[in-house]
C-alpha cells in the first residue's frame, strides 16, 4: 500500500512539475473548458432551485362528476358509495350538490335568475365533487387520469372534468428541460473530453524524447502514462471549480433582477448556489471527463513513442 501511495505521489509530483513549465497554455485551457462547463452547471443549478418549488406547487385535485339528466335521485345519491369505493384515499372528500341547490346558486351568482326562470325545467344536472389530497406533479397526476376514467365506467355518470391540468403541463415542460441539459450536458462534456485530449496530445509530443529515454532504463507504460492521466484530472477539476466559481458569480446579479419581479408577487423568492455535495459531485464529473480525455489520448500518442 505504501508502494502504491509513493508512485501515485510521484506521478502527481511530475504533473505539477509539467504544468508549471507551462503554468499559461494550461490556464488557457482550464478557461476554456470551464466555459463548457458553465453552462451545464447553470442549468443544473437552475433546475435544482425550481424542483423545490415545483414540489410546493402541489394541489388538491378536484373531479367534478355530471350525472344524466334522467338519473334517478336515490340512485345518484347511492352513487357516493360507488365513489368512495374507487377512490384509495379514504381521507378523500365526496360532495354532492342537488341540482336544485346547483341552480339557486347559479343565480345568486350570475344575475341572471330571471333568464333562469324563463327556461321552466331545471337544466342542471345533480353532481358530485371529489376533491383528493395534494399530489405532486409527476408523480400523480396519472393516477388522477386513471380514477376519473373509472369513474366515467359508473352508472348514471355523464360527465368527469379534472382541474388539474396545468399542473400536468408544468411537470412535461419540467421533464423537457430536464432532457435539454442532459443533451447540453453530453455534449459539452464531449467538447471537455476533446480539449483535454488535444492538450494531453500536445504534451506527449513535447515531452516525446523524455519518454522515450524512461523507457530504454526499464519504465513501465502505467509509470509512464500515469502522471499524464493526474494532468487531465486536475484540468478537468480546476475547470470545474472555475466554472462553479462563475455560477455562484452570476447569481447575484440573476438574483437582483428576480428579486424586482418576485416583489411584484408580494414574494422574497432567490436563486441559491448547489449543494456542498451537488458541487462534489459535479467536481467529481468534471476531473472524470478530464481523466476520460487523458486516458484517450495516452492510449492514442503514447503507443506510437518507441
Amino acid at each position: 500500500m505504501t508502494y502504491w501511495f509513493r508512485q501515485h505521489h510521484y506521478a502527481l509530483s511530475v504533473a505539477l512539475v509539467h504544468l508549471r513549465r507551462a503554468p499559461g497554455s494550461f490556464l488557457f485551457n482550464i478557461l476554456v473548458v470551464a466555459i463548457a462547463l458553465a453552462l451545464p452547471f447553470m442549468g443544473a443549478t437552475l433546475l435544482d432551485n425550481v424542483r423545490p418549488m415545483s414540489e410546493q406547487l402541489s394541489v388538491d385535485p378536484e373531479l367534478s362528476i355530471f350525472l344524466k339528466q334522467d338519473t334517478p335521485r336515490q340512485q345518484a345519491e347511492e352513487l357516493a358509495v360507488l365513489l368512495r369505493q374507487a377512490v384509495p384515499d379514504k381521507q378523500a372528500k365526496i360532495i354532492f350538490t342537488e341540482r336544485e341547490k346547483a341552480l339557486e346558486t347559479l343565480k345568486e351568482k350570475s344575475g341572471l335568475a330571471d333568464v333562469l326562470t324563463t327556461l321552466g325545467e331545471n337544466p342542471l344536472p345533480d353532481s358530485y365533487v371529489l376533491k383528493l389530497d395534494a399530489f405532486r406533479l409527476a408523480e400523480s397526476g396519472g393516477d388522477v387520469d386513471a380514477l376519473a376514467e373509472q369513474i366515467r365506467e359508473l352508472p348514471g355518470v355523464d360527465t368527469v372534468q379534472v382541474d388539474s391540468a396545468w399542473v400536468k403541463r408544468l411537470a412535461a415542460l419540467l421533464g423537457i428541460l430536464r432532457l435539454a441539459l442532459l443533451l447540453l450536458a453530453a455534449t459539452l462534456g464531449t467538447v471537455v473530453v476533446a480539449v483535454v485530449f488535444n492538450t494531453i496530445r500536445l504534451q506527449v509530443l513535447t515531452q516525446r524524447e523524455e519518454i522515450q529515454v524512461s523507457k530504454l532504463i526499464g519504465a513501465t507504460d502505467s509509470f509512464i502514462h500515469r502522471p499524464f492521466y493526474y494532468t487531465g484530472a486536475l484540468l478537468g477539476l480546476c475547470s470545474g471549480a472555475l466554472a462553479l466559481g462563475a455560477v455562484a458569480l452570476a447569481l447575484r446579479p440573476l438574483n437582483a433582477a428576480i428579486a424586482e419581479f418576485a416583489r411584484l408577487y408580494a414574494s422574497e423568492y432567490q436563486l441559491t448556489p448547489l449543494s456542498p455535495l451537488l458541487m462534489a459531485a459535479l467536481l467529481a464529473l468534471s476531473a472524470g471527463l478530464g481523466l476520460i480525455g487523458a486516458v484517450l489520448s495516452v492510449q492514442r500518442h503514447l503507443a506510437r513513442v518507441q
